[in-house]
């Protein structure tokens, strides 16, 4: 009687701690059968009730230009990859799908092009997105689409740089590209954001709400803001605002929401999370918060940045995406942990399943750990998900993770209330290996059997358990991908062979977008933004244009490019660099050497800087002023030589840093260039 009184008086203190955790909800437990000694034990019992609906595990493309690289992989690589990331009982089996809705801004990671880079300028075949979702929809028709705005392009701020300067104009905006993937690939969009970790507006979420239901698009949920809690403060004063949301959006939440956050009823979503290299480490963080996601802050969505690592290696957040794919010249991609992770959730749990109460199906383990458990009332199917990640093999990149233990445990089992009678689940088990074996990575282990609704399972350290009574799961494979190798030495395009507005392959935009156009018969790549984006990030101040390519280890280059610049709202000044130090929202602070030519005034200036501040030489050019050019850049032998339409312009020596980086080209300012051809030349060619 005394050992009853004791685990009366435990769980009624920890029930207690978690009401103060989570003021919003209601708790209550039932005890059905009392463990014989002082066991490590769980309870699953819906009879005390259910929390609240699974609503999804995702991932983003975009934010910005993440997935860059796949779109020239070879096609039996780029079909396998998307196997593991969309397709049901394979690998991820993703349920929900973020893309970014281009703005012509630097957003991360490179830029994506805007379906409408002017007022009328309506274009739907312009960037990857359109693409992706398709093949997404072709593996798993029931996955969840959800948009959201980095940058919008500049003429919808008006002069500013705010995008609700004319709330309906924006709206409109937001709403076309929604309709165009309605009406040009019959892609029905699920969710749409506001302005990613940007400041919302409460009118023009009102505006938005308004603008969606007048199109026909009463379906489509918003989801406020993208960013943090702190919404949560007007929904609970504006109820026209609070019918307007489906659910509040965070980033990065540390696995907790606010008071606040629970007092509104809205669904909680970390609607950006991860973040983090997806080695044994990034596996371990993913594989934590989307368990504590929901048992510290009832969030019943988790999305990861990113879907994919395919940008070059050098850009920002390098492998920070559920697997990496950054060979299309080769056809090697990774496998990597956080696409196990995924599959012990995902492939055992719907869309509309509701999660067991907290402390008889959701909560943390004695000795360190968590567990979650989900049901579908209409089958009767249990999966229980557990996790025993330690604190430093867990770490993701944001937030800072207080300290925590976690010991070997051995946890006896009691189903309960409606799932008594299961007498076996099927279990999928994965170790993050750190003491130099391999991982065990979502692997089949035999059937836990269940004695009068008891089971005993031991736990060790850096585990994932997942207990099912869904039969289906399995851990897909495709033959190995062919051998890695770097960047080839050789590499030309004269852009005849793409589809029109499709952005050329390897040429990666940091500032500006580049599409392939018809101009008098003859395909070019265009620089197409001409004026400054309402942008994200920093890197579109500095009012120049850059795309980059290339192998960042290269201490020695040569870069040709032919080009010309259109009369009506041409560029005036047009550059190559080599070196290039940088990429993404630092950008504009870009290192190296950089030649810059301006065509009407027949100057030329050579930069150790993308600024052009510091500058190294400059001078006057011989060649005509119209026409198409070709620019010349080689770095060698501590040596950089510049030549124009076949010229020498200067020969000097080489700054000492930086020593390597990619190759470059770009506008002096936003303005028309169209590149007609373009060849790179490795340090072995040399």
């Amino acid at each position: 009687m005394a050992l009853f009184h004791t685990l009366v008086t435990a769980l009624c203190i920890n029930c207690c701690i978690f009401a103060h955790a989570l003021p919003s909800e209601k708790f209550s437990f039932l005890i059905d059968s009392v463990p014989d000694d002082d066991e490590n034990y769980i309870v699953f019992d819906d009879t005390p009730g259910l929390g609240r609906q699974f609503e999804g595990i995702g991932a983003i493309s975009g934010g910005g230009a993440t997935s860059k690289l796949l779109v020239n992989y070879p096609k039996k690589q780029r079909d396998e990859i998307l196997d593991y990331l969309f397709k049901p009982n394979f690998g991820a089996s993703l349920q929900i799908f973020k893309v970014e809705i281009g703005g012509d801004a630097q957003s991360t990671d490179g830029t994506e092009a805007s379906h409408m880079h002017e007022k009328g300028d309506e274009n739907y075949q312009r960037g990857y997105e359109w693409w992706l979702m398709r093949e997404a929809k072709k593996r798993n028709p029931n996955i969840k689409l959800y948009c959201l705005p980095w940058g919008f392009p500049g003429w919808l701020g008006q002069g500013t740089h705010n995008p609700y300067v004319n709330p309906q104009l924006t709206a409109d905006y937001v709403v076309s590209w929604i309709l165009g993937a309605k009406k040009v690939y019959n892609l029905t969009i699920d969710y749409v954001g506001i302005w990613n970790e940007k400041p919302y507006d409460v009118t023009y979420i009102k505006t938005l709400r308004k603008t969606l239901d007048r199109q026909g698009f009463t379906k489509t949920l918003i989801i406020a803001p993208d960013g943090s809690w702190d919404i949560s403060a007007d929904i609970l004063k504006d109820q026209e605002l609070a019918s307007g949301i489906h659910a509040i959006g965070c980033h990065y939440p540390g696995t907790f929401s606010t008071t606040e956050a629970r007092m509104t009823e809205k669904s909680l979503w970390a609607s950006e999370d991860y973040s983090t290299y997806n080695d044994e480490v990034g596996g371990g963080c993913w594989a934590r918060i989307l368990n504590q996601n929901y048992v510290n802050g009832l969030m019943t969505s988790t999305i990861s940045w990113n879907l994919v690592a395919s940008y070059y290696n050098y850009l920002p957040f390098y492998r920070d995406g559920l697997m990496t794919a950054v060979e299309p010249w080769s056809g090697n991609y990774n496998v990597s942990t956080p696409i196990w992770m995924t599959a012990h959730t995902t492939q055992f749990v719907d869309i509309g399943w509701r999660y067991l109460s907290h402390d008889t199906g959701v909560g943390k383990l004695p000795d360190g750990g968590s567990y979650v458990s989900l049901t579908d009332a209409a089958s009767g199917e249990l999966t229980i998900i557990i996790e025993t990640m330690s604190h430093d093999h867990s770490k993701c990149i944001r937030p800072s993770l207080p300290p925590y233990k976690v010991s070997p445990q051995t946890m006896t089992i009691f189903l309960e209330g409606s799932f008594a009678a299961v007498e076996t689940m099927d279990v999928w088990y994965s170790k993050l290996a750190f003491d130099g074996t391999e991982n065990i990575m979502f692997q089949k282990k035999q059937p836990l059997t269940f004695t009068d609704g008891k089971a005993q399972l031991s736990l060790g350290v850096d585990e994932i358990y997942t207990l099912s009574t869904i039969k289906t799961g399995n851990k897909g494979a495709h033959p190995n991908p062919p051998q890695s190798s770097p960047f080839p030495q050789v590499v030309a395009d004269m852009f005849d062979e793409y589809p029109e507005y499709v952005e050329p392959n390897y040429l990666a935009p940091q500032v500006g977008s580049l599409e392939v156009r018809n101009v008098s018969g003859k395909r070019v790549a265009r620089q197409t933004v001409l004026q400054r984006p309402v942008y994200w990030c920093n890197a579109e101040t500095a009012d120049k244009t850059i795309s980059v390519i290339g192998d960042f280890d290269w201490p020695e280059m040569r870069f040709t490019v032919k080009f010309s610049i259109p009369a009506n709202n041409g560029t005036f000044g047009v550059f190559v660099a080599v070196r290039v130090d940088r990429g993404g929202c630092q950008v504009q602070n870009a290192q190296g050497i950089f030649f810059f030519v301006f065509p009407t005034t027949r100057k030329f200036i050579v930069s150790s800087d993308f600024a052009r501040k510091n500058v190294l030489k400059e001078g006057w050019l011989s060649s005509s002023t119209t026409g198409e050019h070709v620019i010349f850049l080689q770095v060698h032998k501590g040596v950089a030589i510049g030549k124009f339409d076949s010229r020498q312009a200067f020969n000097i020596s080489a700054p000492e840093t930086p020593k390597t980086g990619f190759a470059a080209v770009g506008t002096d300012n936003y303005g028309y260039i169209d590149l007609h051809q373009y060849l790179l030349q490795g340090p072995q060619t040399l």
